[in-house]
């Protein structure tokens, strides 16, 4: 893609120059009808880590990591104008100012445009989104895979979508003929977006399925009462707290495991996501194997991130923070099946 002239100063033409091998590396990820959802620049592995670019079907959402964050706002300008000369379907332009003190200025503001997108389509299933509701966008990037195999794997199974957020995950094990899906987390206008998904894919909704409470607390209530899932899924966040326990994905991800361990049933997947930066791939394949020293699990599969969100080999620049090895990028996603007899 051609490159526009630019009186700013050197970082900004170069850049423009990195953004543009960025969006040629991505060019057959966008579709005719502008529906789909993917990384479009990681500043963070693509040498401007200072800003990030994300796609929701017809709306970009820059997300400026500067600190302070006007030492990142001639490379705003500057996508922005980028943007909307080379993609001019596009509808609206979305900034979220990441170290900015304000909720509001973290949670994203219409930069351009009318409307942000409310939808995307993913492997023929809709997610909802609401690009403006929290810092992320309400549909992770880095789990696309992760939604493809639960579409693939849980067939006629029962889940558990623990630290569900938005539902993304659940939802794709609808699309996949789950017979069962129950979305957990705390905060109920997180699920209010999984219902909405739900509708878009003329799912029905049952209250019972969409429980807002505490993990810690009703994860107890599950074990009381002996009930058990095809498949949990572990997708908390690095580190959060509550009365009932603290989640800490760098200090006691092995903890966190063991809670719901008694959750899976026998010959059943648990899924274990792990997005702390500063957590190698080494330690958390140690930590995995030692959940699993008991004999009652083993890892069976480790899902890569797309490739959208970690940069192609002809666009990555530099070495990540800790070495994800022997998984590709810093969100370490592993699925341990349990060995437990019947």
């Amino acid at each position: 893609m051609p490159l526009p002239s630019h009186p700013a100063s050197r970082p900004v033409p170069r850049f423009l120059e990195l953004l543009a091998g960025a969006l040629a590396a991505r060019r057959r990820l966008f579709d005719a009808d502008h529906l789909r959802a993917f990384r479009l620049f990681n500043g963070f592995t693509e040498g401007c880590p200072q800003i990030v670019i994300d796609l929701y079907a017809n709306t970009a959402v820059l997300n400026n990591y500067a600190d302070p964050p006007g030492e990142g706002q001639q490379l705003i300008d500057a996508a922005r104008q980028y943007l909307q000369d080379q993609l001019p379907w596009l509808e609206a332009i979305v900034l979220k100012t990441r170290s900015d003190p304000s909720s509001q200025a973290r949670n994203g503001r219409l930069l351009w445009g009318s409307h942000p997108a409310e939808k995307i389509r993913e492997q023929g299933v809709w997610y909802a989104v609401n690009l403006t509701l929290g810092q992320d966008a309400t549909l992770h990037l880095d789990t696309r895979h992760l939604r493809r195999w639960a579409m693939e794997h849980l067939q006629h199974k029962t889940m558990l979508n623990a630290f569900a957020y938005t539902g993304s995950l659940g939802v794709a094990a609808k699309a996949g003929e789950a017979s069962r899906v129950v979305h957990l987390d705390r905060n109920p206008g997180f699920l209010d977006v999984a219902k909405a998904s739900y509708r878009l894919n003329g799912y029905r909704v049952h209250a019972a399925d969409f429980v807002a409470a505490d993990f810690f607390r009703q994860a107890a209530t599950f074990r009381r009462r002996d009930q058990r899932f095809d498949c949990v899924l572990l997708d908390p966040p690095f580190f959060s707290s509550s009365a009932s326990g603290v989640v800490d994905q760098i200090h006691a991800s092995a903890r966190l495991i063991n809670k719901v361990k008694p959750l899976v049933a026998p010959g059943g997947y648990l899924v274990a996501v792990n997005n702390a930066l500063f957590v190698s791939g080494a330690a958390c394949v140690e930590t995995l194997e030692a959940v699993c020293s008991d004999g009652y699990m083993e890892i069976v599969e480790l899902i890569p991130v797309p490739e959208d969100f970690t940069g192609y080999p002809e666009t990555r620049r530099g070495a990540p923070v800790t070495d994800p090895a022997p998984f590709n990028h810093s969100t370490k996603i592993a699925v341990l099946v349990s060995t437990a007899p019947a």
